[in-house]
């Protein structure tokens, strides 16, 4: 069938790298997909969905970002011309924004078969009434990154599996997978000191990279040979440069810069302990990229990462803004090889669930059930 995945922007987040695996997926599958972009892109995420195997179709010929009734009808018309097109079977909408409205204009053009997923928790949506709506009348499936943005949602939550019973309307949670071609480690990691922490993150407030900095010095206070390296780019850089520089630590630390997705693995295996202290998160990608290369994640117990992160199992969680509670948590993992070596191991063991190959099936299992094919 021919698939049609919208979504607002092709930049380099953590929804358009999800956005590339269910593209993956659905090519696997023998699936023919246009990805629909509506406003902002880079050429470099354009390439990668093309090479994915996808066509891409970019709204804006300069990639700006139109709003108000105006852009209404630019996706009005947008969407019309590619439905027109390409005559797609079924529209994958993602990230629901803006506003939900390409979800309406969708089944206003005609389209019935609409699969939407959620790739944050219901927080960020002012009108629950609006989305309860969409997911009752006009879309097929509405599904989620975590079961908890599920439950933010509509106050239930179910993991789709091949037996989960289908309605004529659904919603359930499927969980975001790691980059295709990501492979899990296999054999386990040997620790010892010094330890080396790490970060892989935009340097932005959200993401907490202003509590970094802090956490590190006071943890190196009490283990001089810790180091810490950052991977990674944003409006914070300058201010952690002179927050190392004022608390002492900056001889510690090592400014990676923005990495390409294919060498972030090398990068993590430079690394230890990987910090998440983010204000908020709806799944944590980073989370499982670092598990997945034998990393120990300590994470704020905030969004979606207390249920990837399962606290004290796999991972430790510290208060979100707390710098004191963080540096509680690295510390003993600092001074206790054998407890960082401890978690490594269930890490490596709990993340494979989050594989792209089971990612793919289920989605594929998905479409194959909720869409006729004479349809």
């Amino acid at each position: 069938m021919t698939i049609l995945v919208c979504i607002p922007c092709l930049l380099t987040g953590g929804t358009e790298i999800q956005t590339l695996n269910l593209v993956e997926a659905l090519v696997a599958g023998g699936h023919r997909v246009v990805t629909v972009c509506y406003f902002e892109y880079n050429e470099d995420m354009v390439s990668r969905f093309c090479r994915s195997g996808s066509e891409v179709v970019c709204l804006s010929s300069m990639g700006e970002r139109i709003g108000g009734w105006r852009g209404i009808l630019f996706l009005y018309k947008g969407l019309r011309k590619a439905l027109k097109q390409y005559t797609p079977d079924v529209a994958h909408v993602q990230y629901m924004a803006p506003g939900a409205i390409p979800i309406l204009l969708l089944r206003l053009l005609g389209l019935r078969q609409i699969i939407a997923t959620a790739h944050t928790a219901a927080d960020i949506y002012p009108n629950l009434r609006l989305v309860h709506f969409i997911q009752r009348h006009c879309v097929r499936a509405f599904t989620c990154i975590t079961e908890l943005a599920e439950q933010s949602f509509f106050g239930s939550s179910q993991l789709y599996g091949e037996n989960t019973p289908l309605k004529r309307r659904n919603h359930f949670t499927i969980y975001n997978a790691l980059p295709v071609g990501f492979s899990i480690r296999q054999e386990e990691r040997s620790f010892s000191r010094p330890v080396t922490l790490g970060v892989v993150s935009r340097l932005e407030k959200i993401k907490g990279m202003d509590l970094v900095v802090p956490a590190f010095a006071r943890v190196r206070a009490q283990y001089p040979d810790t180091r810490l390296i950052v991977v990674g780019d944003g409006s914070l850089r300058e201010k952690m440069r002179q927050q190392a520089q004022g608390l002492g630590c900056a001889d510690g630390i090592e400014w990676a810069g923005r990495q390409p997705q294919e060498r972030l693995s090398d990068w993590y295996s430079r690394m230890d302990i990987v910090l998440m202290p983010s204000r908020s998160e709806g799944f944590g990608l980073t989370a499982i990229e670092a598990m997945a290369n034998s990393c120990v994640v300590v994470a704020s117990r905030t969004g979606g990462l207390p249920e990837v992160v399962r606290d004290r199992e796999v991972g430790l969680l510290h208060e979100p803004e707390s710098i004191d509670d963080m540096a509680d948590k690295i510390g003993p993992l600092v001074g206790d090889i054998t407890l960082l070596q401890h978690y490594s191991v269930a890490a490596m063991k709990y993340v494979g669930q989050y594989g792209f190959e089971r990612y793919s099936q289920l989605f594929n299992d998905l479409y194959k059930r909720l869409i006729p094919k004479n349809k």
